[in-house]
């Protein structure tokens, strides 16, 4: 992709998930993530109404008149941008690639961070970690971080959920706000993430399309597998065949469910034919 290219691409994902944010999910993401608890502001003379418990004494004595502490919410916080970039995130059969819906979640989240004045951060990773952006403010860097994801191109094809994870815990030592973005094809990271739960507020973002849901019944059929690059023959017509597919999916499903459940992360699916706008207001006004 050209630079000419590239910049029309990102421009065209800053104008719509902007718009996003500033209309729809400032506010919301604002009442969702609170800051870190109150700071000291200023000391003004008490009025009718206010908390006596906020006199400040030493003031009050002073001035011989009553003065309360005013304190304001400390709002600077971190997001964290984990996305999933290996070989399954390009699959669609509808208008768009899971990749494609990913990127505009990823923009409308970090434009909303942006518009609270936080810092965002981003993790690309695969079975390996891919790229690591440090978190920082402002527009410039939330188009580095887009343009990151419409260009970026992994080493790995494969996912490893529970590496990612590591990382995370690695190096970030203070809270932050957590959206890991993947399809969730994969096991064995509830340690990990029962680790990272601890420390910061994750929500697990679940993009997937409705197609892979069920293998159709469409006779002998050669199939790639895009995390390891294998092409096999596959006898759709075999219901043994649709079953175990069938079975392997739900199992990851509930596993991801379960894991974030128990952790106490937050859990969101989003399918690529469906409003990610409804499926993102609804997930925040359930927590605010």
């Amino acid at each position: 992709m050209d630079t000419k290219e590239l910049l029309k691409k990102v421009r065209k994902i800053e104008i719509k998930t902007r718009r996003l944010s500033d209309h729809i999910f400032g506010g919301e993401y604002h009442s969702t993530f609170k800051g870190r608890g109150m700071t000291f502001s200023e000391v003004r003379q008490y009025q009718y109404g206010d908390d006596v418990r906020n006199i400040d004494w030493n003031v009050t004595a002073r001035t011989n008149e009553p003065h309360i502490k005013v304190f304001e919410e400390e709002r600077e916080l971190t997001m964290m941008l984990m996305v999933d970039v290996s070989g399954s995130e390009f699959f669609g059969t509808d208008s768009q690639f899971k990749n494609e819906i990913v990127i505009e979640i990823a923009a409308t989240l970090a434009f909303s961070a942006t518009q609270n004045n936080d810092k965002i951060g981003l993790i690309l990773f695969s079975d390996a970690i891919e790229l690591y952006i440090p978190p920082k403010k402002g527009r410039s860097h939330v188009l580095r971080i887009i343009r990151e994801l419409i260009e970026f191109k992994p080493q790995s094809q494969q996912t490893n959920i529970s590496e990612a994870l590591k990382f995370l815990s690695n190096v970030m030592k203070r809270k932050a706000i957590v959206f890991m973005l993947s399809d969730f094809m994969a096991d064995d990271y509830r340690h990990n993430l029962k680790i990272a739960a601890g420390r910061h507020d994750i929500s697990g973002i679940r993009v997937y399309d409705r197609h892979e849901e069920n293998m159709p019944n469409l006779g002998m059929v050669q199939m790639l597998d895009q995390e390891t690059g294998k092409r096999m023959l596959v006898n759709t017509a075999s219901k043994r065949v649709r079953l175990g597919y069938s079975t392997y999916y739900k199992d990851q499903v509930a596993y991801f469910k379960e894991s974030f459940s128990k952790s106490g992360a937050g859990v969101i699916d989003c399918r690529v034919d469906e409003s990610y706008v409804k499926k993102l207001l609804g997930y925040f006004k359930q927590r605010g």
